[in-house]
């Protein structure tokens, strides 16, 4: 019988699909045949000529888990679906036999396999499909991902686990990411006692790395819905700071930081030209990520053609200087299967700062589980 876990969190950007992914990579090492389901998918995209959630798809891509995609995205839920729901012209009872299908599938086919849910443990309650009554049709125990810190942390876990332990769902394991290095055992410490007195296990996930955290030029290419002009391979390039070109040039280029993105309105053709010229200097390549040119006024052919000459990456978008700033940094990046570069860290990261140990242990829980109720 199938090794499962249910992979759910305190809320969103805690670092779910990351935990997933490195979950994956650690299983297949072990030489486990690996599967992947998101029962209730919330955010559409067509891969592989089908409608499945974005995680679903990016599981596929990464492990070549294309031959299970009809299963691992039972329920994609598209605009008007709740309301359709909730007038009854889809009926509940379907959905969840759906997914119980599709998850009883991919156990048939796999020797390890994670569910992951989508966002906090009442995500899905209006249709009566919300992460802890999935974890407990599904029979998974639960490992929950939080954030850093040890306050907040807490508070979320017990609003979380109330709603789990209401539904009947085991929760048996929290996992905190995106911890600070430097106080990476002493927050473990605290909230292994805090948590301890609810019952449960903590185990560090990972620290915070800004390289994860931070999105590639292709991501912000898709985020502002521009094309990504100059070297091609620079779509890779992660950027760790965003900067706005409103100061004099000279300033501008003083206050560059290691791999940052300059947001430049079209009319600054000596801002534009002086970056494009720095670019050329290995010092300052390392330093300019790339340029967003933004505003309604065109770009002068001159300096359109010392743009395009010198190779540097930029993005010409209408919005405003602000509107870019704000969509940029607004952006909670997410990882996408073209990220080769996150993926690998990822999965190196994961070997390290992961204690899969911890989680194959929970997951051996399923069995027990299934055992006691009956299915074995």
């Amino acid at each position: 019988m199938c090794n499962k876990i249910f992979v759910a969190a305190t809320g969103q950007n805690c670092g779910k699909t990351t935990t997933c992914l490195s979950i994956l990579h650690m299983a297949r090492k072990r030489h486990f045949r690996v599967g992947f389901i998101k029962p209730v998918g919330p955010k559409p995209t067509l891969f592989g000529g089908a409608l499945v959630d974005k995680d679903a798809a990016l599981m596929a891509q990464v492990y070549e888990l294309g031959e299970d995609l009809e299963f691992m995205s039972p329920v994609v839920l598209q605009p008007g679906s709740t309301r359709r729901i909730l007038d009854g012209e889809i009926q509940e009872g379907r959905l969840l036999e759906t997914i119980e299908r599709a998850c009883a599938e991919m156990e048939r086919r796999c020797d390890f396999l994670v569910i992951e849910g989508a966002g906090h443990s009442g995500v899905g309650s209006v249709i009566g499909l919300s992460n802890a009554r999935l974890a407990r049709v599904l029979n998974a125990p639960v490992m929950m991902v939080t954030g850093g810190g040890i306050g907040s942390v807490v508070d979320q876990v017990s609003m979380n686990l109330a709603l789990f332990r209401q539904e009947g769902a085991h929760v048996g394991l929290i996992m905190p990411n995106k911890l600070i290095s430097e106080k990476r055992s002493s927050t473990l410490r605290y909230l292994r006692t805090a948590l301890g007195r609810m019952g449960l296990k903590v185990e560090g996930g990972f620290n915070y790395h800004p390289v994860l955290a931070n999105p590639t030029l292709q991501r912000l290419s898709r985020v502002l819905d521009a094309p990504l002009t100059g070297d091609p391979q620079e779509g890779q390039r992660i950027v760790n700071h965003v900067q706005l070109g409103a100061a004099s040039a000279q300033r501008v280029a003083d206050l560059l930081l290691p791999s940052t993105l300059l947001v430049v309105t079209s009319s600054r053709d000596e801002l534009l030209v002086m970056l494009a010229s720095l670019h050329q200097i290995p010092e300052y390549r390392e330093k300019i990520a790339g340029i967003v040119i933004s505003g309604l006024a065109p770009v002068s052919r001159v300096t359109r053609q010392i743009l395009d000459g010198s190779g540097v990456p930029y993005l010409r978008v209408r919005n405003t200087t602000a509107e870019a700033f704000a969509a940029i940094t607004g952006d909670i990046a997410k990882i996408g299967a073209e990220d080769h570069a996150k993926i690998g860290l990822v999965q190196s990261l994961a070997e390290t700062e992961m204690n899969f140990a911890a989680v194959e242990s929970l997951s051996n829980g399923s069995r027990t589980a299934a055992k006691v109720v009956g299915f074995e």
